[in-house]
């Protein structure tokens, strides 16, 4: 499903700016202006995904990964004081995506072909190798943007528990994040083969 459209003095964590300078800001690469957009929306988010969802598991991570989404698309949110509609939207979507999966799993029948999942010799070197490349280019980013993205992407921890472990706001969380993958993607897109790598890995 799409998502829907929707100069400068340093901001200070005091400010209490409205939505339509935070994205702008965040759209600079601003930290600070994108944690704030994420710490004023938390509630909402998962209010909304909560009522969709009805599971308090399926809200939180509804609510993460649509943070991402609109944090990675950013420059999609054509009216910048409409960043709440236009954010909301996304949450409601993604809550419904999970709500048609979660139905399809339960209606489906057990997969098939179960030796067609055992990995030939190829796949195997190829996983390898990407590995290698990846971890190549996650030793390039600032340290604490290594750990939260090992910690979220590869360990599968929760926003909230890098935050813990960390000492770090969830929205800081969320905002290293981002920038974690944003970089990776730019690293990866300078390889050789790079269009490839980056579909290979999202």
């Amino acid at each position: 499903m799409s998502t829907p459209s929707c100069s400068s003095v340093s901001l200070r964590a005091t400010d209490y700016p409205n939505d339509s300078e935070l994205v702008l800001r965040a759209r600079r690469g601003e930290e600070l202006a994108l944690s704030m957009l994420i710490e004023r929306y938390q509630k909402p988010a998962y209010a909304l995904a909560l009522s969709v969802t009805g599971r308090h598991e399926d809200a939180e991570d509804v609510a993460q990964e649509s943070f991402l989404v609109a944090l990675e698309q950013l420059d999609e949110c054509r009216i910048p004081e409409r960043f709440a509609g236009w954010f909301m939207t996304i949450v409601r979507n993604r809550s419904r995506n999970l709500i048609r999966r979660e139905s399809l799993r339960e209606t489906s029948d057990l997969p098939r072909g179960t030796r067609s999942r055992i990995p030939t010799p190829d796949k195997i070197a190829e996983t390898s190798e990407l590995r290698g490349i990846l971890q190549q280019a996650i030793a390039s980013l600032p340290e604490v943007q290594q750990q939260v993205v090992l910690l979220h992407d590869l360990e599968g921890w929760k926003h909230r528990e890098i935050a813990e472990r960390l000492g770090l706001p969830s929205g800081t969380v969320r905002s290293h994040l981002h920038f974690a993958r944003k970089a990776l993607k730019g690293a990866l897109a300078r390889m050789p083969g790079g269009p490839d790598l980056i579909r290979k890995v999202q």
